[in-house]
């Protein structure tokens, strides 16, 4: 039987190392070809190295939290011949006849023992291990097993006891941040520090827009496959605006001003690694079924961490949409080297004046940071107020006017 390595996969040229993230297995376990043995993290995207035959993880060299480079050595596979696997499988889900009276009688709850997915269970809901009883394969802990338990735990305490204060339950957690939340923290401080950023306001209302949605929503999921949602029109008007004022598609290159002759939109999505931007390119050239398409994409990617950096790099302009988790009210940060970022906020019943009288609209606030080194007053106000206009009358938006 001959040994394979699991190396660093090659990182991207701006990225000098990384971290060992998430071990999948641990030494011993039996994996299958391309299953992902472990998650590499570094300040951009996380990259997953999979198995490259069947066989059992030997050895792991590089644990969780050491910082690697490419092609270093994380462990090793030892190739599994034919008919081992079977073995190596009923090995693995079947125990023998005293490893059941063993379990009865000590079930093994050790950390070696617990998946990674009931081991963060068990500290989420602070439970001892060693007092729930295991049904899984040799007594282990399932997650049904802690759930079950935490819900009749919760149920025996008396209600004295939850009235109590919770002074000696007091606690503190210390993680270290991971690559991603660093490169954030470095972004978001040199856009603070290295631009002169204002930003400006206005409000907008949907009214018309959520008409079309009512009107046209349904057909347009029947013919294109995807949910006519609000970022395609969002899209569509600042292409259109950043056509009228091109120093807001710009970015500044020491003492030059380059101006970009096309379209690439950065899409703030939330991940729960952290905040990231991936880009609509070429936004002028699709159609808003397309945009939906493009979106779903990338959100789905960065949901489930399989984002790329040619998905993250480039971007002349930032649409930013906090109003999916309620925000009324925000002031965003320019994404570096772009010199402008949009804001959209909640949609919220409010009464204004329509033709003198008082009408209940949905309404929702828009800013607009910007660099005002770049980019004067002038220009950011009336950019804002172009993407009212053509928002409040979307007819504007295919007539470009």
């Amino acid at each position: 039987m001959s040994n394979v390595e699991i190396v660093v996969p090659d990182l991207p040229e701006s990225v000098a190392d990384a971290t060992v993230a998430t071990w999948h297995k641990k030494a011993g376990d039996f994996v299958k070809r391309d299953e992902v043995l472990v998650e590499i993290e570094t300040d951009k995207v996380v990259l997953e190295v999979p198995a490259s035959i069947d066989g059992v993880l030997d050895s792991i060299v590089e644990e969780e939290g050491a910082t690697v480079v490419s092609k270093q050595l994380l462990g090793k596979l030892r190739e599994v011949k034919e008919g081992e696997e079977t073995k190596a499988s009923v090995n693995q889900t079947e125990p023998t006849p005293s490893d059941r009276q063993h379990a009865a009688i000590e079930p093994d709850s050790s950390n070696d023992a617990l998946s990674p997915g009931v081991r963060r269970l068990l500290a989420e809901k602070d439970l001892d291990p060693s007092k729930i009883k295991g049904s899984g394969v040799g007594g282990r802990l399932t997650r049904e097993d802690v759930e079950a338990y935490a819900a009749s735990v919760s149920t025996a305490k008396p209600a004295v006891e939850e009235a109590a204060p919770a002074l000696a339950a007091r606690s503190e957690k210390r993680v270290p941040m991971t690559r991603l939340r660093k490169r954030i923290a470095e972004r978001l401080l040199e856009a603070k520090n290295s631009t002169a950023m204002l930003t400006t306001f206005n409000e907008l209302d949907m009214t018309p827009i959520k008409k079309l949605r009512k009107q046209y929503g349904e057909q347009f999921e029947k013919k294109h496959g995807v949910r006519l949602g609000f970022m395609s029109f969002y899209v569509k008007a600042v292409v259109e605006a950043l056509k009228r004022y091109p120093e807001i598609n710009a970015s500044l290159d020491g003492d030059d001003i380059v101006y970009h002759n096309y379209f690439d939109i950065s899409i703030a999505v939330s991940t729960p690694r952290g905040l990231v931007t991936p880009v609509l390119r070429d936004c002028d050239q699709l159609s808003m079924a397309e945009i939906e398409k493009q979106i779903k994409v990338l959100a789905e990617k960065g949901r489930d961490g399989k984002l790329t950096v040619e998905d993250l790099t480039g971007g002349n302009f930032t649409i930013t949409n906090g109003g999916v988790f309620g925000s009324l009210m925000s002031t965003p940060i320019i994404n570096p080297p772009q010199s402008a970022i949009l804001g959209m906020h909640a949609i919220k019943d409010r009464p204004v004046a329509v033709n003198g009288q008082v009408e209940i609209r949905p309404m929702m606030y828009l800013a607009l940071s910007y660099d005002h080194r770049l980019v004067d007053g002038r220009e950011s106000v009336g950019f804002l107020v172009t993407i009212k206009e053509l928002l409040e009358d979307p007819t504007r938006i295919l007539l470009e006017i």
